[in-house]
């Protein structure tokens, strides 16, 4: 299903800033380029917006610009800051950021690790995911893993999604660069696609919470 939209002037009507401040938040990389969408409509070309994702920005924008400056807040809302995040197992559990299934799955893949810096945390964040939608197995998990720890310095490029398809009972596990057409043949099923930036923007609202306060942003 694709993702509700909403124009431009909704926008400034609904959240009430200015075109000039959208378009400087734009400009300090607040606002990510790739939300600004382009499409033709009867009276011409009009900018849209994911809906949901740019509400949440801009009410996170206007409750710390009083705090922090513009290029602070470029850092906060970098998708590279989240590599600055560890956390520990109890952190991890205590929080019920992932469940203890995906723990201990990702601990048998990884195994004798203490702390876990985000590239982890989002592998089980997704492994989670995939485990409490009754996705996938013991064994399609491991794969999730390895093709996440395998190409984890890509995963925070702009609209990366993550497919996880099945055709007669073969799985396989794939990231794709960018909102492009994927076609599969009639026997392959997609079992999920997910934006991989919508999970780091959910992992990092369950962290922030540990880290706040933290200049170092782990936990003790």
């Amino acid at each position: 299903m694709d993702e509700p939209l909403i124009t431009k002037k909704e926008l400034l009507e609904r959240t009430g800033i200015s075109y000039g401040q959208l378009y400087r938040w734009k400009r300090k990389n607040l606002i990510p380029e790739s939300w600004f969408i382009r499409k033709a409509t009867y009276t011409g070309q009009e900018t849209f917006f994911p809906k949901e994702k740019i509400l949440k920005r801009v009410q996170a924008i206007s409750n710390m610009k009083n705090t922090l400056s513009l290029d602070e807040l470029a850092e906060h809302f970098s998708p590279q800051s989240v590599t600055k995040i560890s956390l520990s197992e109890k952190n991890l559990l205590d929080r019920n950021i992932v469940s203890i299934a995906a723990l201990n799955l990702f601990k048998e893949h990884v195994p004798n690790q203490k702390k876990y810096p985000f590239n982890d945390l989002l592998a089980m964040f997704l492994l989670d995911q995939m485990l409490s939608e009754g996705q996938m197995n013991r064994s399609e998990a491991s794969d999730l893993l390895d093709v996440l720890q395998e190409n984890s310095g890509k995963l925070y490029d702009k609209n990366n999604y993550l497919y996880f398809i099945r055709k007669m009972g073969v799985s396989v596990v794939l990231i794709a660069a960018g909102e492009v057409s994927l076609y599969f043949d009639q026997g392959v099923h997609v079992i999920k696609k997910q934006a991989i930036s919508s999970c780091i923007e959910r992992l990092k609202t369950l962290i922030e919470p540990i880290n706040s306060g933290d200049p170092d942003r782990e936990d003790t």
